[in-house]
């Protein structure tokens, strides 16, 4: 699994509550490096696609203003034990990541 990612599952009468967090910095564009005083890049995440069984179930669309480091909560209905759960975040500099875990 990408390091990038982190996945938390919890099954509950075929109801998957899935909590995801997707280590990343996050920057705005508007804030300024204390030392050099200059602007820091814009860096984001854009996109995020979550699959279920190879299935996709959601899309999400981000911009500069979500916070680092950020956190998905949802839950995925019909859901076994053995279910794979899958993510790919892509960003505005062109770093990606994906990540997968089974639900136990």
């Amino acid at each position: 699994m990408d390091k990038t990612v982190r996945f938390r599952v919890r099954l509950n009468d075929k109801i998957a509550d899935v909590k995801i967090m997707i280590f990343h910095p996050m920057e705005t564009g508007y804030r300024k490096d204390k030392l050099t005083k200059n602007m820091i890049p814009k860096h984001f995440i854009h996109t995020v696609k979550i699959g279920h069984n190879q299935k996709p179930i959601m899309q999400v669309h981000w911009s500069r203003s979500v916070s680092k480091n950020p956190y998905l909560n949802f839950r995925v209905p019909n859901a076994i034990g053995g279910d794979e759960l899958s993510i790919a975040w892509e960003d505005n500099m062109g770093e990606s990541g994906v990540g997968t875990t089974i639900i136990a």
